[in-house]
């Protein structure tokens, strides 16, 4: 071995202007009797030469490598082969040599973190690779792993090695800017590894997509995933740059899932109302996708209303949302609110809550600019009824004044 490194060195420097001139170290590398120790010392000494165009080196020493990776008798030739396809793989990356893509997919499944041998460093450093490559047509493959890795659960002495291939797959898919690795990715954030690769995933999502509503809205909608997770999923479509439209699409679905998931858990109950919250204050802002939003809506006033402790925070927030659309759907919602408020307050069933909702719905149907009728004689009783505090009828005579 002693003889081997001499001679390497001796070379690298003596071959420099012929950096080009990689057959010096592919014979060596090659050599019938050359151990898993002395090919990686050429390999080091080829990395740092910091040669260029030398690809097609590279891919010759991973194919042999792989060749030879069934001699390996003891963790010594183990940790030597792991690191030299650590080195080639790197090599392979920089060169984007993309002939290498089946080699270096071969060597992901070689150095396989399931293998309790293997460290996990050459798994990664060819999933990154793949991806330096353009090696596309693994990428089914490698989002594959990466569903399977989130859906296990691992001892501590696995789950560094398992987190270093899952840096490698995200890294890979984040090279490839596909939709479809945005999912995987987002249950990485949300799964129990450790803080630096979850902080990875996060800072990866925004760069495989600007627009992953789709894939969001399953995840929401999706009865398995519990509403931490749904909320969490909501959160982080707010931070894209989908459209204004997507967002309004996703807010839509989880308003309509923030009503439709049963549970008795306080936790997921405070996760389902702050979804609910902040996908109609989105409404609010971007509009209603479908008319699902206000029979939604309608949940969110009528079920704190009629609930022993209100959430106000929810109900302002849908007579807002509702105002901003000024629909003929939102007016008749905020109509009938009104004409409730009304009856109760003819027939003695006034008291706080009542008022508090009142104050807010008459500014709210003023806003919507509406021309009906209807809208205007209900203003106009109110107005009149001396059962009503001066200032809520000034309320009314204010909005009327507005409307007419």
């Amino acid at each position: 071995m002693k003889r081997i490194l001499i001679t390497v060195v001796f070379c690298f420097f003596g071959m420099t202007v012929f950096a080009q001139d990689m057959s010096y170290y592919t014979n060596e590398y090659m050599k019938r009797d050359g151990s898993f120790a002395e090919r990686l010392i050429v390999l080091e000494a080829v990395r740092n030469g910091e040669f260029t165009g030398i690809g097609e080196f590279y891919h010759n020493a991973l194919k042999y490598l792989l060749l030879r990776v069934p001699d390996i008798k003891n963790k010594t030739e183990q940790d030597a082969a792991e690191k030299s396809a650590v080195i080639i793989s790197q090599g392979l990356g920089a060169e984007r040599y993309t002939n290498a893509a089946p080699e270096l997919w071969q060597t992901v499944a070689t150095f396989d973190v399931a293998r309790n041998a293997n460290q996990g460093n050459a798994m990664q450093a060819a999933l990154i690779a793949l991806g330096q490559v353009n090696g596309r047509d693994f990428l089914p493959r490698i989002i594959q792993r990466l569903n399977d890795y989130n859906t296990q659960t691992y001892r501590n002495e696995a789950k560094s090695r398992v987190q270093l291939a899952i840096i490698g797959c995200i890294n890979a898919i984040e090279t490839f800017k596909d939709i479809s690795g945005f999912r995987p990715v987002f249950f990485v954030y949300t799964g129990s590894y450790d803080s630096a690769v979850k902080q990875i995933a996060y800072d990866v999502m925004p760069n495989i997509t600007d627009d992953p509503s789709e894939v969001i809205s399953a995840i929401i909608q999706d009865a398995s995933i519990n509403p931490s997770i749904k909320y969490e999923a909501w959160t982080e479509m707010l931070r894209t740059k989908a459209p204004n439209s997507s967002k309004a699409r996703v807010a839509a679905a989880a308003l309509a899932t923030g009503w439709n998931y049963s549970t008795n858990n306080k936790v997921f109950k405070s996760n389902l109302g702050e979804m609910r919250k902040s996908a109609i204050d989105t409404i609010r802002q971007y509009g209603a996708a479908d008319n699902s939003v206000y029979v939604n809506m309608d949940k969110s006033y009528i079920n704190n209303f009629i609930n022993k402790e209100p959430d106000y925070d929810e109900i302002m927030l849908t007579l807002n949302a509702l105002a901003a659309l000024k629909s003929d759907e939102a007016v008749g919602l905020l109509q009938k609110y009104l004409s409730e408020l009304h009856d109760r307050r003819r027939n003695g069933a006034w008291g706080d809550k009542e008022r508090r909702i009142l104050q807010w719905i008459i500014p709210c149907i003023e806003i919507t600019g509406t021309k009906s009728e209807d809208v205007k004689s209900l203003l106009s009783s109110i107005e009149r009824n001396s059962d009503y505090t001066p200032f809520e009828q000034g309320l009314a005579r204010n909005a009327l004044a507005k409307l007419n």
